[in-house]
């Protein structure tokens, strides 16, 4: 039992760090990245889940699209809402998740739609990006990745948007400054 609360102790001292490390994080290395080629990194590293849940991506982001951001922070959002959408499927239907981009004013807008458990925002809406907050009951739900992209996205000048309905899916709006 001790143990057991040790490492979970540990994961939380792990992710307030990775936290203070972002929002302190002054000096970041940005750089002009090919969107496209993160959303393709991250098919590649979710290859295994997408096989065994039949899962469908559709990288609809133009090549020509280059986005001015920090790799790791770019590698992280892309893959943790990528992930998302395929975790958290309805049951009986293969994940969709389509990945598109365009602009808006100053933005560009990587927006990721899925058709799966949808979210509902009545109820989850405020609490949505708070950290260790979950809303389907997984068991390897942690509560962190949301949290953490919100801040990531945040400290490079963006911002976030969702629409989500129960049974129907749930559509990501990641503002890129």
């Amino acid at each position: 039992h001790i143990r057991n609360v040790s490492d979970l102790l540990n994961e939380t001292m792990v992710n307030l760090n990775d936290v203070v490390s972002i929002q302190k994080n002054v000096n970041l290395i940005v750089e002009p990245l090919p969107l496209r080629e993160y959303v393709e990194k991250a098919m590649g590293v979710l290859s295994e889940q997408v096989t065994l849940k039949k899962a469908v991506i559709k990288n609809n982001v133009s090549k020509e699209i280059v986005v001015n951001y920090n790799p790791a922070y770019l590698e992280s959002i892309v893959l943790n809402f990528i992930s998302n959408a395929i975790k958290y499927g309805q049951a009986g239907r293969p994940p969709l998740v389509l990945v598109d981009c365009f602009q808006e004013e100053d933005f560009t807008i990587l927006q990721i739609k899925d058709n799966g458990l949808g979210i509902d925002m009545k109820k989850y809406g405020e609490k949505l990006f708070g950290m260790y907050k979950t809303f389907h009951g997984n068991k390897d739900a942690r509560g962190i990745g949301l949290f953490i992209c919100k801040n990531q996205i945040e400290t490079m000048g963006g911002k976030i948007e969702v629409d989500s309905e129960l049974g129907v899916g749930t559509t990501f709006k990641i503002y890129i400054k």
